[in-house]
């Protein structure tokens, strides 16, 4: 893995931003992965800084989102697929058909899985996956105990994701407990990976990926197997691995 320090959010967020427009303009067809939550959402604001400067364009480019939760439309604010056009796609110049998200009101949600794989495979794989880290150690909705060899599947929310997603909800009660996503194979099945992970409260999650063992106990673990990750990582994140 390589590690990349940065001062604050602001600095991991320009970082990655150089590093995906790189690789739009490196890759002639670029797939991209993309997450959603407040941990992306400066690099999705200095893309769209990039792309009014026609520093980059997204014309050529096919994304696939790492989840979505069950049970909401796309018009929900909540959902990621509003969130995601909101933040990023209504401002570029990206074809909408070239956008996939998993529907979590599919009648079918394990049909919608399987289709959301084999349009993953249809578009040659992932080039770049942007993930975040929850304090829990999910990637995606990937909760503890998720098999490393799980493709993109429904998943059962644990208490601490959905008290962690609660602050964009009225109430607790409203956030959904179950979401589709992209299973841990799927992730690791990408050419790059960019781990982005900011502020006091992961940094005991980095500690655990940094120095700890790789275990299904801590899903993002795996990502030490992965050969082409770059975590980009400001120093409240790292004060705990650091100090080691």
């Amino acid at each position: 893995m390589n590690l990349i320090k940065v001062k604050n959010y602001d600095g991991m967020s320009e970082k990655a931003t150089k590093l995906i427009v790189n690789r739009i303009h490196a890759i002639e067809n670029p797939v991209l992965g993309l997450a959603t939550g407040s941990t992306p959402e400066g690099l999705y604001q200095r893309i769209i800084e990039k792309y009014k400067q026609e520093e980059v364009s997204f014309k050529n480019v096919t994304t696939f989102n790492l989840d979505e939760y069950v049970g909401l439309e796309q018009n929900d604010t909540n959902s990621y697929y509003y969130f995601m056009n909101d933040k990023l796609f209504r401002h570029v110049d990206i074809a909408m058909n070239c956008v996939h998200i998993p529907s979590g009101i599919a009648e079918d949600l394990e049909k919608e899985c399987t289709a959301f794989e084999r349009e993953l495979g249809q578009a040659g794989g992932i080039d770049v996956q942007v993930l975040g880290i929850g304090g829990n150690g999910h990637i995606g909705f990937n909760e503890p105990g998720t098999s490393f060899s799980s493709r993109t599947h429904v998943v059962d929310l644990e208490k601490s994701t959905i008290q962690a997603n609660a602050r964009f909800f009225h109430s607790i009660e409203e956030v959904p407990i179950q979401a589709i996503s992209m299973g841990i194979e799927t992730i690791m099945s990408s050419k790059e990976i960019l781990l982005l992970v900011s502020g006091e409260a992961k940094a005991d999650a980095m500690e655990k990926l940094l120095l700890g063992e790789v275990s299904e106990d801590f899903p993002a673990s795996i990502l030490k197997k992965h050969e082409h990750v770059t975590i980009i990582a400001d120093a409240a994140a790292l004060s705990i691995a650091e100090g080691k």
